[in-house]
């Protein structure tokens, strides 16, 4: 897999990335893709909860879909290891929403708010349940819908705050609709505030060089997830 060289520097882990097994429990959902190696993404349902902040150990509410990918918890910490000191005070987009595990994450370690978009309605209003069972409900707003057709209509999102973007579509985006994942995130960033940072999640055949116009990517291997980010407003050394 061709990608950029990773920026080291940047995004230095809180704490050990490694400190959970592949067998811990998952975190939210994503639509499994049809192409992701060599790895089975079949997986059973299984209890989801928050691992960190305020709301730590909550559980989350769960469909049970075993056509969703689940993004597991040694992922989900590994990704806000790396973002940690950008959490607090940021607002977030969580444009594939699943069921809101990443955007609930990031609002339970201190962000301002989170704006989330899901396609599918029943998940969409499972995100509602659980950001009104941890009592949020008025730092939370759940859209209904495709994201790439939200943003054509030009929405309001506020830019008082840095963003924290969390992009974790179904796998197969990436090979499939790259050019409307471009679309989406190459807008969106040019728009977001300085030291807005993006976090995408893909799998490991997608080569990242397609996203080098977004700038450079810090590229974390977490077989089959692949998490990049990148600050807006910091460059290559």
């Amino acid at each position: 897999m061709a990608r950029p060289n990773p920026r080291k520097a940047q995004f230095v882990p809180h704490r050990s990335e490694t400190s959970r097994s592949a067998s811990d429990h998952s975190g939210g959902p994503r639509k499994a893709g049809k192409n992701v190696g060599s790895y089975s993404m079949e997986v059973d349902p299984v209890g989801l909860r928050i691992i960190g902040g305020k709301f730590r150990g909550s559980k989350l509410s769960y469909l049970g879909d075993r056509r969703l990918r689940p993004m597991k918890d040694r992922v989900r910490e590994a990704a806000f290891n790396l973002i940690h000191s950008y959490v607090s005070g940021s607002y977030v987009l969580d444009l594939f929403g699943g069921t809101g595990a990443l955007g609930l994450e990031a609002v339970s370690r201190g962000a301002c708010g989170c704006f989330f978009t899901e396609q599918h309605f029943p998940t969409a209003k499972i995100i509602q349940k659980n950001a009104d069972s941890l009592g949020i409900q008025d730092l939370v707003k759940v859209q209904a819908g495709d994201v790439f057709l939200w943003y054509r209509r030009n929405p309001e999102i506020p830019t008082d705050h840095p963003w924290l973007v969390f992009c974790s579509p179904p796998y197969h985006f990436f090979n499939e609709r790259t050019e409307d994942l471009l679309g989406l995130l190459t807008p969106l960033y040019e728009k977001a505030p300085e030291k807005s940072v993006f976090v995408v999640e893909s799998d490991t055949t997608f080569d990242w060089s397609a996203f080098d116009s977004l700038g450079p990517w810090d590229i974390r291997p977490y077989p089959p997830a692949v998490l990049g980010i990148h600050q807006k407003g910091v460059s290559e050394p």
